[in-house]
């Protein structure tokens, strides 16, 4: 499912216009985006976490090269699922 999708789907099911819907939607993902990127951890119940978990610094080899490098450390973006949504897929 695309973005484009979910636009569609939402505005079919509220009769909200899809300019507002696709604002809303970019808005709502721009949040969660500026949340992560500042450190801060996004909490919606029933559905899921969006986290930032750390990395620790780490070697790893170039094969080709038969070289070692390090990695350093870093943080990624994450998303845990809530219980009742886990539960739903399954």
């Amino acid at each position: 499912m695309t973005k484009a999708d979910i636009v569609n789907e939402i505005s079919n099911q509220t009769g909200i216009d899809k300019t507002t819907v696709l604002k809303s939607v970019e808005g709502f993902m721009e949040t969660v985006k500026d949340s992560l990127v500042d450190g801060k951890n996004v909490y919606l119940r029933g559905f899921g976490s969006f986290i930032v978990k750390k990395r620790a610094e780490k070697t790893a080899r170039n094969i080709s090269k038969n070289t070692s490098i390090i990695i350093p450390a870093h943080n990624i973006p994450s998303f845990k699922p809530s219980k009742v949504f886990s539960s739903k897929v399954k």
